[in-house]
């Protein structure tokens, strides 16, 4: 502020003596899209509002739990059934919808996530619509905070609605270069077949050409941990008659002294009456039939079949909190995974990892005494080499959010070369910050990175007449070592 010195005296000015710093910007809050049991906080509705959250616990307050189906027991020949009662076989299944958001936010916590945005498109019995995925997602254009963009529920959908809804997140995360999308692969519990039939083929072909560098995909799909058998009672089957004829069966068979085959039969038969859940009843039933508690089981094991986009989502967090995001988010386990669904083997990888369409899709594998692991780092711009690699992406927005951020300050300051040099000063402090972090590389700041600004090198005098102020900033930012080759040979005893 301006003194106006006309009285005789002693006046004090203060002059800053640092620059501004830049604050580094948050690199893994996701945003979620997808269905919920409701939307409501505090009889206000939250459908197709972004809100954040913190905690499973906090989402379950605003948006409730899991959806959970009804299954049909059905006999079956094939090898692989669910459950076996003499010489039956039996398969679960349901002809419900699969809503996969609440149990992907599972793996997200369990992973290391935490704070992300929910936008809920509809509740649990509705159809799931692209079109409302699509308005959700355009809902996100006003939330300037998250980074990172996964929408499990989008493989719930027929195959060109899926690819309709993965366009429109590459495409957004393009228009808003500080976000990066999270890809399902639809059909990601198929194994490779090569054919007209195989889900990365169709993957590759429906995903289209538009903001490649702005995401990445994976496959296969997990067997999770996260859903309990626990949570799962007879209220579960939509035909009691029929659970109570097999575990009566199984009674029969099971049973050789007849007092304690009517006691088991009844115990069973009081199924028929059970007015809703009971909890005695479903613990008697655990205690007196194998064939019961193998159901509960074999209900989540189906129930824990999911996408990984949200383990994923949360490993990136994990991975930025512990070292940063310059840190590719590649060979690391997987919390809340028993296993790859489908097995990979280094030849399934390789037509994954390198194509000739560019369009890597990162492989989710099992290693012995190493558990499920991400086991690749290339965002669908695989042939790119500015774009090739997730954490080379990632990185770039988050520089680019964080010097924006702190520039803005500068808007409407004097076009002069002292605003020139704050700026500069400014940006070289962050870069130096992180050049001894490890996420630029050089032997020393020059090599690492180099900012210009200025009449003559940035630009012109047209420029500065038209109020633009340019800057360039160039940066060295570390690549991940991919192919490690050790070279070995025998050499004559010295």
């Amino acid at each position: 502020m301006a003194i106006r010195i006309a009285t005789p005296g002693v006046y004090i000015q203060e002059k800053n003596a640092f620059g501004n710093s830049i604050v580094a910007s948050p690199t893994a809050i996701p945003a979620f899209v997808g269905y919920t049991e409701k939307a409501d906080k505090n009889g206000k509705p939250l459908q197709n509002v972004p809100t954040v959250i913190d905690s499973l616990d906090a989402f379950e307050k605003l948006y409730g739990r899991a959806w959970v189906p009804t299954y049909a027991i059905q006999e079956t020949s094939n090898s692989e059934s669910d459950i076996k009662v003499g010489d039956k076989k039996y398969e679960l299944s349901t002809g419900e919808d699969r809503y996969f958001l609440y149990d992907s936010l599972r793996l997200f916590f369990t992973n290391g996530g935490g704070k992300a945005y929910i936008v809920s498109v509809g509740v649990y019995g509705e159809e799931i619509d692209s079109d409302k995925i699509i308005r959700g997602i355009r809902t996100l254009k006003t939330s300037t905070e998250p980074t990172l963009l996964a929408i499990p529920d989008a493989v719930a959908l027929a195959a060109q609605a899926c690819a309709g809804v993965q366009q429109e997140m590459l495409q957004h995360c393009e228009g808003d270069d500080n976000r990066f999308a999270v890809l399902d692969v639809q059909d990601g519990i198929s194994a490779r077949t090569y054919d007209e039939e195989d889900a990365i083929d169709n993957f590759r072909n429906n995903v289209g050409k538009v903001g490649l560098k702005h995401g990445a995909a994976y496959y296969p799909w997990v067997n999770a941990t996260v859903v309990s058998d626990k949570e799962f009672s007879y209220v579960h089957f939509d035909s009691i008659e029929q659970l109570v004829q097999i575990l009566t069966d199984e009674a029969e068979l099971m049973y050789d002294n007849d007092r304690k085959k009517q006691e088991a039969v009844t115990e069973i038969q009081a199924l028929l009456e059970a007015d809703g859940y009971s909890a005695d009843l479903h613990q008697t039933l655990k205690s007196i039939s194998p064939t019961y508690k193998a159901l509960m089981i074999a209900l989540a094991n189906k129930l824990n079949v999911l996408p990984p986009s949200g383990a994923i989502v949360g490993a990136y967090a994990r991975v930025d909190a512990v070292q940063g995001v310059w840190k590719a988010p590649a060979n690391e386990g997987l919390a809340g995974v028993a296993s790859p669904y489908v097995s990979l083997t280094n030849e399934d990888q390789e037509d994954l990892n390198l194509t000739v369409g560019g369009k890597s899709v990162n492989a989710i594998r099992s290693f012995a005494g190493e558990g499920t692991v991400i086991w690749g780092a290339r965002t669908l711009d695989g042939n790119s080499q500015d774009w090739r690699y997730i954490n080379v992406r990632r990185t770039m927005s988050f520089i680019e959010d964080s010097v924006k951020g702190s520039v803005k300050s500068y808007v409407f300051e004097p076009n002069t070369p002292m605003t020139w040099i704050a700026v500069k000063g400014s940006i070289d402090a962050f870069l130096t910050t992180l050049w001894n972090q490890g996420a630029l590389v050089g032997t020393s700041q020059s090599d690492a990175f180099v900012v210009d600004v200025g009449l003559g090198s940035t630009m012109t005098q047209t420029d500065i007449l038209d109020g633009m102020m340019k800057v360039s900033v160039k940066v060295a930012i570390s690549r991940p070592a991919e192919f490690i080759v050790l070279t070995f040979q025998q050499q004559l005893q010295s």
